[in-house]
């Protein structure tokens, strides 16, 4: 199935790679730069590659590409759902995904990729097994491993990977019993120059921390679940029971885990929490142009509005820009031609303004078309969907465990045409 995996930085170096089967030669990556070079943006590479004896699919997870080689047909989304479990899995093991971390770890990075696919295909993936495995890196534990010649690879099998149950470990037991749940959505939406939605929908994801002694089996309800399309469940979930009764019932894997996402793509039910009025016009004659920005709060079920930042990828005849912002600061690349617009926390009594003057190249014909507006915000304590957790129960254990639910929505690719 999968023949090799190349990691790849942002600037287009291989850095580690790893062959399951047979060597395959790095020309094989010249494909994949090629498609890198005509992408504007690194997330819009295409994710699978046609060479003419290979298939290159790939991920693009914290400025690095996953990059991998398969020479037979398969279903692309089998490889690259393996692909983001590489990527979660070295998340969990060294605190971030980047190019140093993985270089500073490069022996676990090796024995977790081998035990992660086992002559090209998936074996363990599952963290909990894997930690049993290979064990996290800790400074006590290398100072011991570098003093004695051991590994962090362990002694035994992992007792979960012989059960029914091979994402939870046997035996676990914990002081403090409790089990976290967030709920994070992301908006993607394209809002036209009237501020008419184009296109809007949500995607989100229950991101779960459960740490509880013994074996649990837990049961979560939702009060609205039939906003829900295209449900993609952790391997845990009992997927008859939300078929018939839309309830999540599972025994948790111990630790951090997904355990479900999901889609709401009725565009009537999805929230735009922002309006944006904007006047970006460049003049016939002359070298200038004006711009003028306000951003203000539409849809935010009285929430406050966070961490909201405006960037504008803007003509390259534009030189320079004068502006004057009446809230948060803005960055102008004279190289990039981005422009930045940190806002932070929204003030709803007083709405954030940036207006000023472009300076243009002289001589040259007025842009054809307007730059679009990229939006980043975020709310906390809010699901745009409207999606509420309305209960958490625990079966098969005799203690009360603190149970706590989490709503975050954020923006994803959240764009306003001028």
């Amino acid at each position: 199935m999968i023949h090799s995996l190349f990691l790849i930085n942002h600037s287009g170096d291989i850095f580690l790679e790893k062959h399951w089967k047979s060597v395959i030669s790095r020309s094989v990556c010249d494909y994949f730069f090629e498609a890198k070079e005509k992408a504007e943006d690194p997330e819009n590479v295409p994710p699978v590659l046609q060479t003419p004896h290979h298939y290159l699919i790939s991920i693009y997870r914290g400025k690095l590409f996953f990059l991998s080689v398969v020479q037979t047909e398969v279903p692309p989304l089998f490889v690259i759902e393996f692909l983001h479990r590489v990527a979660d899995t070295f998340q969990e093991y060294f605190g971030e995904c980047s190019e140093s971390v993985i270089k500073d770890n490069v022996v676990i990075v090796y024995e977790l990729l081998e035990e992660m696919l086992d002559n090209g295909f998936p074996l363990a993936t599952e963290s909990n097994v894997l930690k049993e495995m290979i064990r996290p890196p800790t400074i006590l534990r290398s100072v011991v491993n570098t003093l004695t010649g051991g590994s962090n690879v362990g002694d035994t099998l992992p007792t979960g990977q012989l059960s029914i149950i091979p994402w939870r470990r046997a035996g676990v037991k914990y002081t403090n019993n409790e089990a976290y749940f967030d709920v994070i959505e992301e908006i993607d939406a394209i809002v036209d120059k009237s501020g008419t939605t184009v296109f809007a929908e949500i995607q989100g994801v229950i991101e779960a921390c459960v740490r509880l002694s013994g074996m649990p089996d837990l049961t979560l309800s939702f009060m609205n679940p039939r906003l829900l399309d295209d449900m993609s469940f952790h391997p845990c979930v009992r997927f008859k029971r939300w078929e018939a009764e839309r309830v999540l019932s599972f025994i948790p894997p111990d630790g951090n885990f997904r355990l479900m996402s999901y889609h709401v793509s009725s565009q009537n039910l999805v929230a735009i929490p922002v309006y944006v009025k904007q006047n970006i016009s460049f003049l016939e004659t002359g070298s200038c142009g004006r711009l003028e920005i306000t951003i203000g709060p539409k849809q935010t079920m009285g929430k406050m509005v966070e961490a909201l930042m405006a960037t504008i990828h803007m003509p390259k005849s534009v030189l320079s820009v004068s502006l004057t912002a009446s809230q948060g600061s803005y960055t102008y690349d004279i190289t990039t031609k981005i422009l930045i617009w940190d806002i932070g926390r929204l003030n709803p009594q007083k709405l954030p303004n940036l207006r000023g003057s472009l300076s243009m190249q002289t001589g040259v014909p007025k842009p054809e078309e307007n730059p679009s507006i990229n939006i980043d915000l975020k709310i906390q304590q809010l699901a745009i969907s409207g999606l509420k957790v309305s209960r958490l129960d625990m079966y098969g254990e005799k203690y009360k465990p603190f149970k706590g639910v989490k709503y975050l929505t954020k923006a994803g690719k959240f764009q306003v045409r001028t």
